[in-house]
């Protein structure tokens, strides 16, 4: 199942029961709290999926200590059983591989999850971050007083009329469990639920005004497609994105929605808009477009898509590196960045590289820059990066920019080969700190220079038409233009997809390329905006596409022009930026954690890269 955008944002997703799978499990004990050094005698688990048992895990655990006659008396587990058996240090890891990717469902899963919580505390093994469900709480909210007075277990397996009767033994008491979550599920199918999102909202632990808004979702398709959240002043509170609208929209109101921002705009919400896609592709740039359209306040991604920022090689005589909003049409440049500290300090590495100029003089074609050497014949600490002995012309400053725009526009790699000559020097002279500083600017460049290069070169492309299967036989038609999504729509199996696509182009919105100063708007005729490097679209936006594109299945159908990165770019170190990364990580991971000098740390780290 493919997951949505804002499915990955909230990292769950909201599944059939028939799709979910259930680990069961019952413990035995040596007394009733944890935190009174009781311990774990016995653990038996069902997994089971679709009414199918798909497994069983039951097994005695040594609790280090010995059980008292009441407890024998009540389970039937004596100190001579356990005596040998594994410990729980062993038995635990075992079971939450067992149980791994499920659901973990208890009679009263309150004392069961917090006797494996201490477990697991104790033994320092990681706690997986797992959804549980008690069928206790289930009964309650599901079984009247009448039929059900009590609760238990034993009462509800002869409710249920289980076949397996509960005895106070682990593996006896899940499967009868297993039995009982099933008749449960039976009761609250024949009220619309059918799912685990809605299963967990039924719970008490959904306040009534919470539930009360679960009509909202009702008029939703079970389509792909946007969904808005509007508040009592029509303003739009939230925009997300889902393969199945109703669905998602009914999660918000169930105990699977656990976000306080989010439960905080679901109680603001009077009406759900939504806008119906034919493809998740198509929902998902309609998302990006909405959410910069409105802002909605409870979005914390994707609100403003041309906040980034660009270095960009300016037009004058003396050329030098600006940070910008934009980046002019034509012109060499590198982004978007998302902070500005992190562009101008880049900017700096490549202009110290190159030999660029660094000071903000304005300089005319015959004039001669100035900026003069310190004492020692280097730069002075903080001036500019071209300083020269004697004023030097345009003509002999101009190599340095033609070097500075083939570094940029990715004609050549010679910038990073010079930095790695540097850094070479670096660390021979044993300058480690320097050398580690100079590893990880270097990597970051190289990021940004493979990132830009990819975005530039796909939003360069005039029309570009691609497929990716549905699953079910069909096709997922999409038409980008200059880094826009122009056109969406579906082949199901047995439709011939290229008369769709003849459809499709025609019926495409316009992106026009840019060309000087300014380029058309596609969503408001006759108007004129000023151009840029991507044509106008949004970096987020043309990512997106570009990785759609690259998706394994997809086809490329068509391509009218060129799509082709730079062969020179920074592509062959890719390699060794990466390995750099985890050099500058476990430095920083050293550093926070110090066993020894930190000189040591950075030796390694910077000999690693």
């Amino acid at each position: 199942m493919q997951l949505s955008l804002d499915d990955l944002e909230t990292g769950a997703t909201d599944p059939a029961l028939r799709d979910v799978t259930f680990v069961v499990v019952d413990l035995e004990t040596t007394g009733g709290s944890p935190k009174g050094g009781d311990a774990i005698t016995e653990i038996g688990a069902v997994k089971v999926r679709g009414g199918e048992v798909l497994g069983e895990f039951g097994t005695l655990v040594d609790p280090g200590r010995g059980i008292s006659p009441h407890i024998t008396h009540l389970t039937g587990i004596t100190t001579a059983m356990v005596t040998g058996a594994p410990r729980i240090e062993s038995v635990l890891p075992a079971f939450l591989e067992f149980a791994h990717g499920a659901v973990l469902v208890a009679h009263n899963a309150r004392f069961d999850m917090g006797f494996l919580k201490a477990a697991a505390a104790a033994t320092g093994t990681p706690w997986p971050k797992a959804q549980t469900l008690c069928t206790v709480q289930l009964a309650r909210r599901v079984l009247t007083r009448d039929e059900a007075p009590s609760v238990k277990l034993s009462e509800l397996a002869r409710l249920f009329r289980t076949e397996t009767t509960p005895n106070h033994r682990a593996l006896d008491d899940a499967r009868a469990t297993v039995e009982v979550l099933h008749g449960l599920i039976g009761r609250v199918g024949n009220q619309g639920i059918h799912t685990l999102g809605e299963l967990r909202g039924h719970l008490p632990s959904v306040t009534p005004q919470q539930r009360a808004k679960r009509h909202l979702a009702d008029p939703l398709p079970e389509r792909p497609g946007v969904y808005l959240f509007r508040g009592p002043g029509n303003e739009v509170l939230y925009v997300g994105t889902s393969g199945d609208l109703r669905r998602r929209v009914r999660s918000y109101f169930t105990a699977g929605e656990t976000r306080g921002r989010i439960k905080e705009m679901v109680a603001l919400a009077e009406r759900v808009d939504h806008v119906e896609c034919a493809h998740a592709l198509e929902a998902a740039a309609r998302e990006l477009r909405l959410i910069a359209a409105h802002t909605p306040p409870y979005n914390r991604r994707s609100k403003y898509p041309k906040r980034g920022w660009w270095i960009c090689l300016t037009v004058e005589p003396f050329p030098r590196l600006a940070v910008k909003r934009s980046a002019p049409a034509g012109a060499p440049s590198l982004g978007p960045v998302r902070s500005r500290a992190d562009a101008a300090d880049l900017a700096d590495l490549l202009a110290d590289t190159c030999g660029l100029r660094t000071c903000t003089t304005r300089l005319r074609a015959g004039a001669a820059h100035t900026c003069a050497l310190g004492p020692d014949g280097a730069p002075p600490l903080g001036g500019c990066r071209a300083s020269v002995a004697t004023p030097e012309p345009a003509a002999l400053y101009r190599p340095r920019a033609d070097r500075a725009a083939s570094a940029l526009s990715g004609r050549s790699s010679e910038v990073f080969d010079a930095l790695q000559a540097r850094l070479a020097v670096l660390a021979e002279r044993e300058f480690f700190e320097s050398a580690a500083r100079l590893r990880d600017r270097t990597a970051h460049l190289i990021d940004l220079v493979l990132r830009s290069h990819a975005l530039v070169a796909f939003a360069d492309v005039p029309e570009l038409s691609i497929a990716h299967p549905d699953g079910a036989g069909g096709w997922e038609l999409s038409i980008v233009r200059h880094g826009r999504l122009a056109a969406a729509g579906t082949a199901p199996r047995g439709v011939p997809p290229m008369p769709v696509f003849e459809q499709l182009r025609a019926g495409a919105e316009s992106v026009y390329e840019a060309s000087g100063d300014t380029v058309a708007a596609p969503d408001v005729p006759d108007t004129l905006f000023p151009a840029d490097t991507l044509h106008g679209a949004s970096p987020e936006e043309a990512s997106l596409l570009r990785r759609w594109a690259l998706r394994p299945g997809t086809r490329i159908v068509d391509v009218q022009g060129t799509w082709g990165e730079p062969i020179n770019g920074a592509g062959r170190w890719l390699d060794w930026a990466e390995r750099a990364g985890e050099a500058g990580r476990d430095a920083r991971s050293a550093a926070a954690h110090p066993r020894g000098p930190a000189r040591q740390y950075s030796e390694e780290a910077t000999h690693a890269a």
